[in-house]
């Protein structure tokens, strides 16, 4: 991890949800992506100390409900479910 990836990453998935319309376009998952910032935040949470760690994870916590909202599952990524359940979501209608 650098300095500021976490930064990054939440700069990054404020960027996708700050887009319009209900589901997240696909271009929000180029790489590096809303996929890839969120398996950062999920790094940082098992390196930071418990009081950072309670933080990032009540933040975390509405970023994943926002992203469950704005995606719908797609049933042909499930293998990738080992990555992170983010991973299985379809991004456009």
């Amino acid at each position: 991890m650098w300095t500021n990836a976490a930064a990054d990453a939440l700069s990054r998935i404020e960027w996708a949800f700050a887009q319009p319309g209900r589901y997240l376009d696909a271009s929000a998952f180029c790489s590096p992506g809303t996929n890839d910032a969120r398996d950062a935040l999920e790094w940082a949470m098992r390196h930071l100390p418990p009081g950072a760690k309670r933080d990032l994870g009540r933040l975390i916590t509405r970023i994943d409900e926002e992203f469950e909202r704005r995606t719908l599952p797609e049933p042909n990524y499930i293998e990738l479910a080992t990555f992170g359940w983010w991973w299985t979501r379809m991004r456009e209608r």
